[in-house]
């Protein structure tokens, strides 16, 4: 802070801009924060430059007074020259020194505004400016714990169940986690979390990882994403913090190391961790310990804001055995409860894993299998893509409450999740709607409906097309009215079983 003190009369004189003390705390505190890859104080002199700078572009706008002198000494000139050419000399003469005074007025003003001396406070840069500099350079959503974010982060569970559907602990114990690290209660040299989840394919685990990259940090992007299965031979183990000096590849850096230290506010999601090669716990150990791992070329990268979650299917297959019907939250026909069934898990995964390993993950989430009620509301997450390629040809679309019980026995597999749901989704609507398409059969204003056929009809789902009721044409012209127009419903085959 004392530097930044030091600094800022030259920074406030070159830039003709006011720097509050709120936008030296913030870079000093922003900058040693989310920029990891730089030092004090060079970081947060570089903030306070180019938002002062961004700020003097911004204020670079001529001040009303000078567009005024503009007008009136262009009305001058006009009447000057009336003079003239009705020779009107004297006053031609006056008017011409009106002019003369007027444009030296306007030179004098010029040269004020562009040194910063005009009338009016200098424009003054604060926290705001350098927080918005931070994002640009990082891609992270800076912002302050205000009432509205505060509400945002006490609401996450709601938030991300409109995603995430039927995983309740999952989804609570990631918001715990979260909490806890923006009100700076997490231990300052581990990952903001770590988790491995559990269950079988098509419930949920990769979703509430994009899910949670999006919440925090406004985009899917920000989840690095590495499959495990691509390290199982001890050699690949090299490339996830680059290969050594001589090597190809060397100057690359790590797969792991460089996604991270690229983007170091990131949601890092480990796939099928379990068939990694057994070095790779070594790095993940550190990782989730110390919060950092150094590359092959000697730079350190910090992991201690990635939220760490790895994905596994150990116990799945021995669950299935056992209990055919899947997984079960309660005690039902299969037989286990879900404690039970998570206790089996955990002595599968303590056969696996090294107890060294397991101590440094923070929580263990074996997730749910989906009940038939969660997959129709699914059924209607997935229909939202469609909707929206609908919208752009101005058309709407409508499921009855029978189209859509269709869909769930169509699409509703235990042991393979929601997956099949879109394949079912894919075959009686996508496929019908793409031939209307072709056809040309749609038009804008209208409404796709998705009804079951009648009894006796061979046809897995009905799609008929509602055109839009044409308007009546102005007086004096032909009426066309609606009922005359061909409103019949167009139908196409969803498909046979």
């Amino acid at each position: 802070m004392q530097i930044l003190e030091g600094l800022r009369d030259r920074y406030e004189q070159h830039h003709k801009i006011e720097i509050t003390d709120e936008a030296l705390r913030a870079a000093s505190e922003l900058a040693d924060r989310y920029i990891s890859d730089r030092q004090l104080p060079d970081k947060a002199i570089d903030l306070i430059d180019e938002a002062a700078s961004r700020m003097r572009i911004k204020s670079m706008t001529s001040p009303p007074v000078y567009r005024e002198l503009e007008e009136k000494i262009e009305t001058t000139r006009r009447e000057k020259e009336a003079a003239i050419e009705n020779q009107e000399f004297e006053k031609a003469a006056a008017l011409r020194d009106d002019e003369r005074n007027l444009t030296q007025e306007k030179r004098d003003l010029e040269e004020q505004w562009r040194a910063g001396e005009g009338d009016g406070p200098r424009p003054a840069i604060g926290e705001e400016e350098i927080a918005e500099i931070v994002s640009m350079w990082t891609g992270i959503p800076v912002f302050k714990l205000t009432e509205a974010e505060t509400a945002k982060l006490m609401g996450m569970e709601e938030e991300m169940h409109k995603r995430v559907i039927g995983q309740h602990a999952a989804v609570e114990v990631i918001s715990k986690a979260i909490r806890r690290s923006r009100a700076g209660l997490k231990d300052p040299k581990r990952p903001t979390g770590s988790f491995i989840f559990l269950g079988p394919s098509g419930v949920g685990k990769t979703e509430l990882a994009r899910t949670l990259a999006e919440f925090l940090f406004g985009d899917e992007d920000s989840m690095v994403r590495i499959d495990m299965s691509e390290y199982m031979e001890k050699h690949a183990v090299s490339r996830l913090v680059g290969s050594p000096p001589g090597y190809i590849g060397y100057d690359e850096g790590g797969q792991l190391t460089e996604a991270v230290r690229r983007r170091p506010y990131c949601v890092l999601l480990l796939d099928e961790i379990e068939k990694a090669h057994p070095d790779v716990f070594n790095i993940l150990l550190q990782i989730l310990e110390d919060g950092r791992l150094t590359d092959s070329q000697g730079r350190t990268v910090d992991f201690r804001h990635a939220i760490v979650i790895m994905t596994s299917n150990i116990g799945a297959q021995e669950i299935a055995r056992n209990t055919p019907l899947g997984f079960a939250i309660s005690e039902d026909e299969t037989g286990i409860t879900y404690d039970d069934m998570k206790s089996r898990i955990m002595g599968e995964l303590k056969k696996v894993f090294r107890p060294e390993f397991l101590n440094r993950i923070d929580d263990v989430i074996v997730f749910h299998k989906l009940q038939k009620d969660e997959i129709k509301v699914i059924v209607e997450l997935l229909l939202q893509r469609i909707r929206g390629s609908l919208a752009e040809r101005e058309l709407q679309m409508e499921l009855t409450e029978e189209a859509k019980d269709f869909l769930v026995e169509k699409g509703w597999d235990p042991s393979m999740g929601a997956r099949p749901l879109r394949r079912a989704i894919q075959r009686y609507i996508e496929d019908p709607l793409a031939d209307f398409v072709l056809r040309s059969e749609l038009t804008p204003g209208g409404t796709v409906l998705v009804d079951v056929p009648p009894e006796g009809d061979e046809q897995d789902l009905a799609l008929s097309i509602i055109q839009p009721e044409k308007v009546p044409a102005a007086v004096g012209g032909s009426e066309t009215k609606a009922g005359d127009q061909d409103g019949g419903d167009v139908s196409e085959d969803g498909g046979e079983d």
